[in-house]
C-alpha cells in the first residue's frame, strides 16, 4: 500500500532541494539557510565533505524525488501493510550515503531505527525532518546511539566491521554490507570524452565511495597517455589537503620500496592485480582477450559493485561517467532491499 503523504512529501523535498541549489545565500529562507548552516559544518567536521561534492550529491537526490519516479520504483514490490522496525547502522564514506537505506525503510511502511555515522551525522537527520514537514507528519523514525528493539537490520560496514556485525546480529533478519569497489574495463578506443568521464568515476567525492572506479583493465598494447590526459580536469584535487597526505604517504612508499608506478603529479597509476587501491593510486592491469576479463569479473564479483566498460564488450556494465548516478532501484552490493523489506 503506498502512502500518498510520503511521497508526495518526498517530491516536495527534491523541489525545495533543487530551488536550494539555483537561489544564492542572500535568498535563502530560513529552512534553506539551516540547510546551508549544516553543510558547512559538516565539512568543518568532515573535510572529505565539501561544499562541492555535498551539492553535487544533493543535486542527484533531487532529480531521482520525482512522483513518477517514486512510484514507477514501488511498483515493482507488494509493501507491507504492517510496520516493523527496522535498524539502520550507516556508512558515513560519502555525503548522504545511508539515505536511500532510511527512503527504502519509510516508503515500504516500516520504521526506521537509525544508527548514524559520526562521519555525517548532520544532513540526514534535517532532511528526514522536512521530509516528514512535506509529508504531515506522517514518518515515524527514531536516531538512536544504540540500536535497541528492532525486527530486521540493514547494516554498512568494512569486511573486519562485517564480520563482528554478522555475528551480533545472526539471531535477526538483516542485511550486512561489507567493502566493495567498482572498476573498469577499457577497450583501447574510448574517445577524449569518455576518459573524461571515467575521470568522475574515479575522483568524484575522492575515491571514497563503493562505486568509485579503483582498478582498470585495459587492452596489452594500449598507452597510460591519454589516461593522464584526460583526467587532467581533476589536477585540482591535490588542493584538498587530506587527500594530498593521501598521496604523499603512498609515493613515499613506492619509491622506498622501488615500485614501478606513474605518475602525474596528484595521481598514480600502479601495475597491480590487487582490486581495491590505495586512495590517490588507481591500479590498472592488462588483458589480451576478453575471457580474462570475464574471468577476473567472475572471481572478484563478490566484492565488485559496478563494471563501466562500452556496452559492446558484453558485460554487465554501466556507461561512463555514470557510477555516481544511481537510480531508486539501484541497491549497495547488489542486494534488492526493497524486496527484502517486503518481506520482513
Amino acid at each position: 500500500m503506498l502512502n500518498e503523504y510520503k511521497i508526495s512529501g518526498l517530491e516536495k523535498l527534491g523541489e525545495f532541494i533543487r530551488n536550494f541549489l539555483k537561489n544564492d545565500d542572500e535568498h535563502y529562507n530560513e529552512k534553506e539557510e539551516r540547510l546551508a548552516y549544516l553543510m558547512k559544518r559538516s565539512e568543518i567536521e568532515n573535510p572529505w565533505f565539501t561544499q562541492e561534492n555535498q551539492r553535487y550529491n544533493l543535486q542527484q537526490w533531487a532529480s531521482l524525488f520525482t512522483k513518477e519516479n517514486i512510484e514507477n520504483w514501488l511498483s515493482k514490490y507488494q509493501l507491507s501493510n504492517t510496520s516493523k522496525r527496522v535498524g539502520l547502522i550507516l556508512a558515513g564514506n560519502i555525503p548522504l550515503v545511508g539515505f536511500h537505506d532510511i527512503i527504502s525503510v519509510v516508503l515500504s511502511n516500516h520504521i526506521p531505527v537509525i544508527k548514524l555515522s559520526s562521519k555525517d551525522r548532520l544532513m540526514l537527520p534535517y532532511l528526514l525532518e522536512l521530509w516528514n514537514d512535506f509529508s504531515n507528519n506522517e514518518i515515524e523514525y527514531h536516531i538512536v546511539e544504540r540500536l535497541e528493539k528492532y525486527d530486521a537490520v540493514i547494516a554498512t560496514g568494512s569486511n573486519n566491521t562485517a564480520r563482528y556485525l554478522e555475528y551480533y546480529f545472526k539471531n535477526s533478519l538483516s542485511i550486512i554490507r561489507k567493502n566493495r569497489t567498482s572498476v573498469a574495463v577499457l577497450k583501447g578506443d574510448e574517445t577524449n570524452e569518455e576518459l573524461q568521464l571515467l575521470a568522475d568515476d574515479i575522483f568524484r567525492y575522492y575515491g571514497l565511495g563503493c562505486r568509485n572506479v579503483t582498478r582498470i583493465l585495459i587492452p596489452k598494447e594500449m598507452k597510460l597517455d591519454g589516461l593522464f590526459e584526460n583526467f587532467i580536469n581533476y589536477k585540482d584535487i591535490i588542493n584538498h589537503n587530506k587527500y594530498a597526505n593521501n598521496y604523499d604517504y603512498n609515493r613515499a612508499i613506492y619509491l622506498l620500496n622501488q615500485d614501478q608506478f606513474w605518475d602525474n603529479n596528484f595521481v598514480m597509476l600502479k601495475e597491480d592485480e590487487k582490486l581495491f587501491s590505495p586512495l590517490s593510486v588507481i591500479n590498472f592491469s592488462r588483458y589480451e582477450t576478453l575471457e580474462e576479463v570475464k574471468q577476473f569479473v567472475e572471481t572478484n564479483k563478490d566484492e565488485i559493485q559496478t563494471i563501466v566498460a562500452k556496452q559492446e564488450l558484453g558485460l554487465e556494465s554501466i556507461g561512463f561517467g555514470e557510477t555516481q548516478n544511481p537510480s531508486l532501484d539501484t541497491y549497495a552490493d547488489n542486494v534488492d532491499t526493497m524486496a527484502f523489506l517486503s518481506v520482513i
